[in-house]
């Protein structure tokens, strides 16, 4: 009976250590971590109650924006959130940018032919005005400078010409082309490919090496750093809204205007492979491709890219142009490639729509070439779904594989193979 009359005794001297050992870790930890709350603060810790009521440490600050830089950025974002101009009609500008003659008219007039009202002509001739011999051609002039390659005087000629297409609200999307050129794909190929996607394929990549950042100058800071300098091909396809921008543009084509040119502190800087690249990088960098519809070759590692002569050219070699669906990027470190596919609205699509750089002497040639190939043809279809996939449903578009050669179209179409993608 003592036994049991003795155990609640025992039990509660360890129950008031427990509770004692609880009290003391307490206020140990919240001397250590003392409490957010001024209430509490004095109570705990004293001393930490003047640190409590100051103002929380400020963030380390980004670089302050220039005056011209707040100007730019407030003008460049309303552009770009204000929804495009609908067009009834909308059209593509073609802008040959040449130093004379355009030996390759009488293709194009092909190319033209049957989808008057969906395009509009423009040319731009530095040296001498050209004779014309196709009438899509004659009377699309416009005011022309004198272009020197490799320096400023060639984007200014590129911004003339996107002015003078500018003025008519239905031309949409603005195709910059040489003399050289020549269309890989048919009109409708070519207006679909463009109107539908809301891109711009403005070439836009890093190139580590001398002919890449290499060719940067610091004058360029504060508003262009080193990080953002990129390169890129001429030739670009641009939608109106990116047109409109490089209208509006003036802090940044300056930067370029006075700090990239050939022979500047030792450097060949061209403004023409790093203007837009950059800028559109730095501004709109989802809103490009960051790769050209023009095919060009770079193999030979040159300062030029390779010329193409009439026996180079035969519908084998044209038709494997048109099926090239990865793009590559020659870099100048280490003589490096960059690689990548081509997406057209999320989905792997052959690259280019045009290429250059062609001698006249392939006229002829590349005519018959033209008429001959296999091109692709995309279009809407609105009636029926029965053979689309979900993305391609809402797309709503569908790829016609379509022979157009010398003999009836018509019958051809009989024999057309849809390609749907899976």
């Amino acid at each position: 009976m003592s036994g049991s009359r003795q155990r609640p005794y025992l039990k509660r001297p360890v129950w008031i250590i427990v509770l004692v050992n609880f009290v003391i870790l307490f206020l140990i930890a919240a001397y250590l971590y003392p409490p957010a709350t001024s209430a509490a603060c004095f109570i705990f810790s004293p001393t930490d109650c003047t640190l409590l009521n100051q103002p929380p440490a400020p963030k380390i600050p980004t670089r302050e924006l220039t005056d011209d830089e707040t100007i730019s950025q407030v003008v460049i974002k309303e552009i770009l959130k204000t929804p495009p101009v609908e067009s009834n009609n909308p059209k593509i500008a073609f802008l040959f940018l040449t130093p004379g003659q355009l030996p390759f008219e009488p293709l194009w007039a092909k190319f033209f032919q049957g989808h008057e009202g969906r395009f509009s002509v423009y040319v731009h001739a530095s040296k001498e005005k050209p004779v014309h011999t196709s009438h899509y051609f004659m009377g699309r002039d416009i005011h022309s400078e004198s272009v020197s390659w490799g320096k400023i005087s060639m984007v200014d000629a590129e911004r003339r010409l996107l002015a003078k297409a500018l003025l008519d609200s239905d031309n949409q999307q603005f195709v910059l082309l040489s003399e050289s050129c020549i269309p890989l794909q048919n009109f409708d190929y070519v207006y679909n490919y463009l109107m539908l996607t809301n891109v711009s394929f403005i070439d836009s990549f890093v190139d580590l090496g001398p002919h890449g950042s290499g060719r940067y100058s610091e004058h360029m800071m504060p508003e262009v750093e080193t990080v953002d300098f990129r390169k890129g091909s001429q030739w670009f396809s641009m939608k109106r809204q990116h047109a409109i921008i490089v209208m509006a543009d003036s802090l940044y084509y300056t930067k370029f205007r006075y700090y990239c040119k050939p022979n500047m502190e030792g450097r060949n800087c061209y403004a023409d492979e790093h203007y837009l690249p950059t800028f559109f990088n730095m501004i709109d960098p989802v809103g490009i491709a960051k790769r050209s519809v023009t095919y060009v070759d770079w193999s030979e590692r040159k300062w030029h890219p390779k010329s193409f002569k009439a026996e180079d050219i035969t519908l084998k070699f044209l038709k494997n142009l048109t099926t090239i669906d990865d793009i590559v990027h020659f870099t100048s470190d280490e003589k490096r490639m960059l690689t990548g596919p081509c997406l057209w609205n999320g989905i792997k699509r052959p690259c280019y729509l045009f290429a250059r750089k062609f001698y006249p002497e392939t006229l002829e040639r590349s005519i018959m070439c033209f008429s001959a190939l296999k091109l692709t043809s995309s279009y809407i279809d609105n009636n029926t779904d029965a053979h689309r996939t979900d993305a391609q449903s809402a797309n709503h578009i569908a790829f016609d594989f379509a022979y157009i050669g010398r003999k009836n179209r018509q019958v051809r179409k009989n024999e057309a193979v849809k390609f749907i993608d899976s």
